[in-house]
């Protein structure tokens, strides 16, 4: 497979990121990629300028509706862009983008989703986010029979194949779990790659961040609609 960077789709689905969002383009541009989608979702502070002064394309939902359904969005306008690959990061900064060329390459190795995985052992990383995510691994192994190493990272990467059969149809933060279940349903080839990650005090106070009683809720909206 012959890929350029011009094949590659950097996704960044956003909600009121005003503080950090130009200068987490700015460092993904910085490390040659240039085809960046910022989908803003519903953001009410001054995120969509900022996005706009950076360079990337941005599309923009009226009200906010959800990670997940940002992502659905930017999904399907890569279909109608011809991209090759689409990398899903998170906007706040946390994600570091000297990882996402490792990422790719594993998709040029022949697999059609590559999941960023956090290393826990670390200790820079917040414990409850241990604990959600080990409650999201036993959550996603009892619906869809499949072990990963890290369900809730949004640090992912898709080949055409796997973005154009994925289906996802809860709109918040229970979608980075359907991922999982699309996998296993499609039959997709599948791999992991351990990424950096930069926990701030900026995101680490952000309202809208996964909690506990975030988590609750993803477990009986998968539990009851699946």
């Amino acid at each position: 497979m012959k890929l350029t960077n011009n094949s590659v789709l950097i996704l960044l689905p956003v909600f009121n990121e005003s503080q950090v969002i130009y200068s987490v383009i700015k460092s993904i541009q910085r490390e040659e990629w240039k085809n960046i989608l910022v989908v803003d979702d519903g953001s009410t502070d001054d995120t969509y300028q900022k996005a706009k002064e950076s360079g990337a394309i941005i599309l923009r939902h009226v009200i906010n509706r959800g990670k997940g359904a940002a992502i659905k969005t930017g999904l399907e306008a890569a279909k109608k862009m011809g991209s090759e690959i689409v990398v899903t990061l998170d906007s706040d900064g946390q994600h570091n983008p000297k990882d996402i060329k490792k990422m790719v390459k594993q998709i040029k190795k022949g697999s059609d989703v590559v999941l960023g995985i956090r290393d826990f052992r670390k200790r820079n990383i917040p414990r409850y986010k241990v604990f959600l995510n080990y409650l999201g691994n036993i959550l996603t192994w009892m619906f869809y029979g499949l072990w990963v190493s890290d369900s809730q990272s949004g640090f992912r990467v898709y080949n055409k194949k796997a973005f154009s059969l994925i289906r996802i149809n809860n709109d918040r933060y229970e979608f980075e779990t359907e991922i999982v279940r699309e996998i296993v349903r499609n039959n997709l080839k599948w791999t992991e790659k351990i990424v950096d990650v930069r926990y701030s005090d900026y995101d680490q106070n952000k309202k809208n961040k996964q909690s506990i009683s975030s988590a609750i809720k993803t477990i009986i909206k998968l539990a009851l609609f699946g």
